[in-house]
């Protein structure tokens, strides 16, 4: 008896296309600066940084809600959150305003696959200071440009799928979604699905116009009001929506 997963070897089988003229990038060095109009990003360095980031993440233990570490009580605490995130896999990397180095955030360049070209944002932790602004938008921006200048086919971004803050971040900002991943983790005893987002060098060529359009000075007001959303400039490079999301742009 035939199954029917097997194929009468006459019949052509599809494969993928063939890879050309793309060699495996490197990992991110581990001096990587990047500085653009809003934001500059730099090295995570837990002895410089873990006091002034304690000051503004400490007072909002909210902010760990999705995150695998418990919200420090102490400023040691959070060294220690600072130093596992230097140890990871990768590079941390501290989120400042452009022209400055105190630390607003922090982000990670992580689980790198060079042989892919894949690599993931992640272990994001924002300060209220900079949520919903244009330096954080231009550092994800940043690190997206750097990975996919230097060889990189595929960023990815993937969060707790409850934490809906972060899914709107990822459409916002031009990530496809591709699927959540049920009862992926345990997180602080308690189970996690995970969803999954990504963008790849085909994308970028209509989301780097469309992030440069968003950050130009002519789309912001007196005010410093956006006059055209980033949802609305980056929705026609995604090539699936979040299901879970009302809104097809995002904020």
């Amino acid at each position: 008896m035939r199954h029917g997963w097997l194929s009468d070897p006459v019949v052509e089988r599809p494969v993928g296309p063939i890879v050309v003229q793309w060699r495996p990038p490197a990992d991110p060095p581990a001096d990587l600066t990047l500085t653009g109009h809003h934001a500059h990003l730099r090295p995570l360095d837990p002895a410089r940084d873990t006091a002034p980031l304690f000051d503004r993440i400490g007072p909002h233990p909210w902010l760990f809600d999705y995150l695998f570490d418990a919200s420090p009580a102490t400023v040691d605490d959070f060294g220690a959150i600072m130093a596992a995130a230097c140890a990871l896999d990768g590079l941390a990397l501290a989120i400042c305003r452009a022209g400055a180095t105190d630390p607003l955030g922090y982000a990670c360049l992580m689980n790198v696959d060079t042989a892919a070209g894949a690599i993931e944002i992640g272990n994001v932790n924002l300060s209220p200071d900079v949520q919903r602004t244009p330096i954080s938008t231009e550092a994800f921006f940043l690190l997206c440009d750097w990975a996919f200048a230097v060889g990189y086919r595929r960023m990815v971004w993937k969060c707790n799928a409850l934490n809906m803050p972060s899914r709107r971040a990822a459409q916002r900002l031009g990530f496809s979604y591709e699927g959540t991943f049920r009862q992926h983790l345990i997180v602080k005893g308690r189970n996690r699905d995970t969803a999954w987002f990504a963008m790849t060098d085909g994308d970028w060529t209509g989301l780097r116009p469309a992030y440069l359009g968003w950050l130009a000075p002519a789309n912001f007001d007196g005010a410093g009001q956006q006059r055209s959303s980033l949802g609305a400039l980056t929705t026609p490079c995604r090539v699936a929506s979040d299901p879970a999301l009302v809104s097809a742009t995002g904020p």
